[in-house]
């Protein structure tokens, strides 16, 4: 989220609600990425994570005007962001629920050394990559609604017990509590079934062309890797110790958004519908 004070975020949000288009760019830009990365951890896939990015931008922009600076902006954006996506219902997880039984039922039996060469000549260090993120990241669909949620909030964004019981509508001490029961969840999948993050015989390396066969990554559409910023793609970000044992989880990163939600903000901001801002 770019950096405001509270001074110059009130007074976008002014001329934002007033009719200022350019302001109201500003302040949709300054949100769009923590809008599209909780989705996308939510929701587990891409084209999944923007039409839900989508639809709380709208939210955003019609209930600006009742953005009273009570709590920070980005602490009113977490809550219209959390309130959708844990209701949220349209996405191909909630059609296709996942378990960690069924993931570790497919890890122990899965025939993957007689699956061909489906790599389309694409580097297997790159699609290993792309697995791995792509299956940490489907991984959080094991979980409920609510402990992803809580998650996601303690894990990726770190954010404080109080504010996130606020989000949650939850006291700090039970949101304190249930973190770390579903930190030590999904540490202990990985230290189970995870070479990398664990001393599990799962590699992402022997499994590219299964997941491919399964339609799990496509070497042609390569979502994850695509959007880790360069400069983030060698650089790991470690998850705090639980019980000792400090796991890193590549999903942690932050993924830029997708030039369609750049592009839905300016068709918006051109279209018929901008004045719903100021009428809302």
């Amino acid at each position: 989220m770019n950096q405001f004070t509270n001074e110059e975020l009130s007074a976008l949000i002014r001329e934002a609600t007033a009719g200022d288009k350019k302001a109201l760019e500003t302040v949709l830009v300054s949100v769009q990425d923590l809008v599209f990365n909780l989705s996308l951890r939510m929701l587990g896939t891409f084209p999944d994570a923007e039409d839900a990015t989508q639809d709380i931008l709208l939210k955003i922009i019609t209930h600006l005007s009742s953005f009273q600076g009570e709590s920070s902006f980005s602490t009113w954006v977490f809550s219209i962001a959390s309130n959708h996506l844990k209701n949220y219902r349209k996405h191909m997880f909630a059609k296709f629920p996942l378990s960690f039984e069924f993931y570790g039922e497919d890890i122990r039996n899965a025939n993957i050394s007689d699956v061909p060469d489906l790599t389309q000549n694409v580097e297997q260090s790159i699609l290993a990559e792309e697995l791995k993120l792509s299956c940490t990241n489907v991984m959080l669909q094991c979980l409920d609604a609510e402990s992803r949620c809580i998650f996601i909030l303690g894990t990726m964004f770190k954010t404080d017990s109080r504010i996130a019981g606020d989000i949650l509508g939850i006291t700090p001490e039970a949101y304190r509590q249930r973190l770390s029961r579903i930190r030590k969840k999904m540490a202990g999948f990985l230290k189970e079934y995870c070479d990398e993050y664990g001393d599990g015989a799962c590699r992402c390396a022997d499994r590219v062309n299964y997941a491919i066969q399964n339609h799990r990554i496509n070497p042609a559409q390569l979502d994850f890797t695509a959007a880790v910023p360069k400069e983030m793609l060698e650089v790991r970000e470690a998850m705090e110790e639980i019980d000792g044992i400090s796991h890193e989880f590549s999903f942690c990163k932050t993924y830029q958004s997708p030039e369609k939600l750049k592009q839905f903000i300016e068709d918006f901001l051109n279209g018929p519908f901008f004045s719903v801002v100021g009428n809302a």
